[in-house]
């Protein structure tokens, strides 16, 4: 299992929350997550043997965000 952190460039709204948490949270090996509007981050648990947190990042940006950063840490 991973956590990891992105940082978000261009989080606007509490529906774009709503909206990254459905899709996240609807890959196979997401355990957990949680959209913090107010720091503008997400973060994710993992399973880092179904998924990477750069296919994380890569849904994230699909939907229309910008990941400025991301930092994973192994558990």
């Amino acid at each position: 299992m991973s956590k990891v952190t992105m940082k978000l460039d261009d989080l606007t709204c509490p529906s774009c929350m709503t909206k990254i948490e459905g899709a996240l949270s609807k890959k196979d090996g997401v355990k957990n997550v949680k959209v913090l509007f107010n720091a503008s981050k997400i973060k994710a648990e993992f399973d880092d043997a179904t998924v990477t947190a750069e296919n994380l990042a890569d849904t994230v940006t699909d939907l229309g965000y910008t990941v400025k950063s991301s930092k994973v840490k192994a558990l």
